[in-house]
């Protein structure tokens, strides 16, 4: 056998080793997240806020309590992190919020949220419904669609005025 196809077998063996212990890990991290939102839902409580502000901040910077900064690993300190500044009764405080809601939810307004510890689970409006803002980044592709049915449009709207 020539190297080059020995080179090939021991790589194609690391590559199936490494995805097989992915695999694993990846389940292991499923039945985790699993058992957290369990223990989340058990917890959360009903509390009517007022959103004064949401940012995405760095843990360090997001004015949290020393032990959450305490209790956080090493590498995921750096990362950002949806936080809402809210006001619960008298008191003004910062809230992590769930990375699927935080479009959702409105700014100066008042809602009613569940909230486990300092973590806010999902959002409801108090007055009206909530807005989800569609601020998301179009596609090249959609942007191109939409340029050419609006020049159509333009045509055939051109085009009906002038056999009139």
């Amino acid at each position: 056998m020539s190297p080059i196809w020995i080179i090939m077998i021991v790589l194609l063996a690391v590559l199936i080793v490494a995805t097989i212990v992915l695999y694993f890990l990846g389940k292991k991290a499923e039945k985790k997240k699993a058992e957290q939102d369990a223990q989340i839902e058990a917890t959360a409580q009903q509390v009517s806020l007022l959103i004064i502000d949401k940012k995405k901040l760095k843990m360090k910077n997001a004015g949290l309590p020393d032990a959450v900064l305490a209790s956080t690993p090493w590498y995921a300190r750096g990362s950002k992190l949806p936080i809402v500044k809210v006001k619960a009764g008298p008191k003004v405080m910062n809230l992590i919020c769930d990375a699927a809601i935080y479009d959702s939810i409105p700014v100066k307004k008042e809602v009613k949220a569940r909230v486990s510890g300092l973590y806010i689970v999902s959002v409801k409006g108090l007055h009206g419904k909530t807005e989800v803002v569609g601020n998301k980044k179009k596609s090249l592709r959609a942007r191109l669609t939409e340029k050419v049915n609006n020049i159509k449009a333009t045509e055939d709207a051109g085009k009906g005025k002038k056999k009139k």
